[in-house]
């Protein structure tokens, strides 16, 4: 379903509201964990690794030098996705805070619902456990594009939503050092699941 349907779907829980993304990116980030990641045509994952991005002093946020054309989305109401391109070649979707410039980069989901949707959309994904296990595997298997970029999650008619299924956020984590980029590696904003298979990088029994 693109941007702009406003098809009712029976979501498989309820869908997280507005004022869960209305607080700083800090603090969404490791809530999110064991929410589920679902789009309307079935696919679904549970979340198991995420990075919390603080625009007003994060050198490696998009906002941090302010609002351009790119990132224009997340300077607008929580509970949006901003998806955007990188190296070329990869999309790779976040969950829109407050305040304005904050934002969680979904990195890795363990699939539930819709794995031979998934496949077909990684036909090079022969394991499981490599469906979504990083930002961009996740979005190729979600079927998530520029197409989604500005979608409303929170609203969930645009195709996809974060779902609470019942299953709590891990209890008393820490965060660890972000990957894949250059600047502010030293700020502890990654949240992973402990002992789950599929985070990305190395399986480890604490966050």
């Amino acid at each position: 379903m693109s941007k702009g349907s406003h098809r009712a779907v029976a979501w498989p829980g309820a869908v997280l509201l507005r004022s869960f993304y209305e607080q700083p990116a800090t603090t969404v980030a490791p809530q999110l964990l064991n929410k589920i990641l679902a789009s309307a045509d079935g696919r679904a994952g549970r979340i198991v690794e995420v990075e919390a991005y603080v625009g007003s002093v994060d050198p490696a946020a998009h906002t941090f030098r302010g609002k351009t054309a790119r990132n224009a989305i997340m300077f607008g109401p929580a509970g949006h996705m901003y998806v955007y391109f990188t190296y070329g070649m990869h999309w790779c979707c976040n969950c829109v805070c407050t305040p304005a410039g904050d934002g969680v980069l979904i990195r890795a989901i363990e699939p539930l619902h819709g794995l031979e949707r998934m496949r077909e959309a990684r036909p090079w994904g022969t394991k499981d456990r490599d469906l979504c296990r990083g930002p961009a595997r996740l979005t190729q298997a979600m079927g998530i594009t520029g197409e989604q970029n500005g979608i409303d999650l929170a609203g969930a008619r645009d195709g996809y939503a974060i779902i609470d299924d019942g299953i709590a956020a891990p209890e008393n984590l820490s965060g660890g050092p972000r990957v894949g980029i250059r600047l502010a590696k030293d700020l502890p904003w990654r949240w992973r699941v402990p002992n789950n298979r599929y985070v990305s990088g190395p399986v480890l029994t604490s966050a």
